[in-house]
């Protein structure tokens, strides 16, 4: 694809165009980072990004910038070609999907798939080899099922959603339009319900479902639990990472965000546009409102108000937090002087 193509291409995109210079109008193959990036590639820079030094030595045909007049001043400098953007990296993502090549899975049953009774499949409907469809399922059309990939009984699969290898959905598992289920992901598995007895733990049947809504995506590994009554539901537009834990009973909001290892306990409502970075624990019922932004590592045991940033654990404001965290290294000798004090003050 030439430069220029791409640019009427991004024009029409959500990145905002600024201002291009064509060049000599490169032909773009891929993308590539700043500091590796092609003279076949493309490549981008971030507002104020570490890696400004970068593109003086980057040998990218094309570079996005941010409307930085530094930046936009070498790269005229290197007489390279460069578009400047609002948001150079939604930009490079648009770039790459256009780049990137379609799925082209072919469009039938593999005959060493197995398809049980009832299974009702749409139009252009791809499943590979060692696939298990159970019985009374949909697969809606445009699906494709890659191989190994098992499907319980009961279970809804809307049009265009795409299962990797040997994900598995548990009976009655209810999956949106367009969404992404990535390889070894477990949706619909029973939730961690048991009642302690004087005999043990007495196990509680989970008899609820999952719904999983449109275009939401799920990572490898990742598990969503169903629950005893009721559901678990995910809201549209979600993207959950690899090795996410959702218990039973969660609600999630519409277009939230969960990074690895991110584990949410039972009950758990989550507002609109939650984001959840690594490691970020939430605990049993407990409510997060839209908009709230958590750091990596924080335990999140009491409900957050919407647009709150928090972090720490037990999670705090996050400037608060901040205002903590630089005393933490000086805590021995506070401890030491205020035993001091105390001394003084006790003779």
């Amino acid at each position: 694809m030439r430069f220029n193509e791409l640019i009427t291409y991004l024009n029409k995109g959500n990145a905002k165009l600024i201002e291009f210079h064509i060049g000599d109008n490169p032909e773009i193959f891929s993308g590539g980072s700043i500091d590796k990036a092609l003279p076949e590639q493309v490549s981008f820079l971030e507002k104020g990004s570490p890696y400004k030094k970068e593109l003086s030595v980057s040998k990218a045909g094309v570079i996005l910038l941010p409307k930085e007049e530094e930046l936009i001043s070498i790269a005229k400098q290197k007489g390279i070609s460069w578009a400047a953007f609002k948001d150079p990296r939604l930009a490079f993502a648009e770039t790459l999907t256009l780049l990137t090549p379609k799925n082209t899975a072919p469009k039938e049953i593999h005959p060493k798939a197995i398809i049980k009774e009832g299974v009702q499949i749409g139009k252009n409907v791809s499943i590979g080899a060692n696939a298990y469809v159970g019985e009374n399922s949909i697969i809606g059309s445009d699906c494709i099922i890659h191989p190994g990939v098992v499907i319980y009984e009961k279970v809804s699969i809307s049009k265009g959603s795409e299962l990797h290898a040997n994900c598995v959905i548990h009976p009655s598992t209810a999956i949106g339009e367009n969404c992404v289920i990535h390889s070894n992901a477990v949706v619909g598995s029973e939730g961690f319900g048991f009642v302690p007895t004087s005999n043990g733990w007495f196990k509680m049947p989970q008899t609820g479902v999952v719904v999983i809504e449109d275009y939401v995506e799920i990572g490898c590994n990742s598990t969503i639990d169903r629950p005893a009554v009721g559901e678990t539901r995910i809201g549209a537009g979600t993207k959950i990472d690899n090795l996410v834990q959702i218990g039973h009973g969660v609600i999630t909001g519409k277009g939230c965000a969960m990074a690895s290892q991110v584990g949410i306990a039972g009950g758990a409502q989550l507002g609109d546009g939650v984001i959840l970075a690594g490691q970020v624990g939430v605990g049993n019922r407990v409510k997060v409102g839209d908009g709230v932004i958590a750091s990596s590592k924080c335990g999140i045991h009491a409900d957050i108000q919407p647009g709150e940033v928090v972090s720490g654990f037990p999670a705090i404001s996050n400037r608060l937090w901040l205002r903590c965290s630089s005393h933490f290294k000086n805590l021995p000798e506070i401890a030491k002087a205020l035993k001091e004090i105390k001394r003084h003050t006790s003779q």
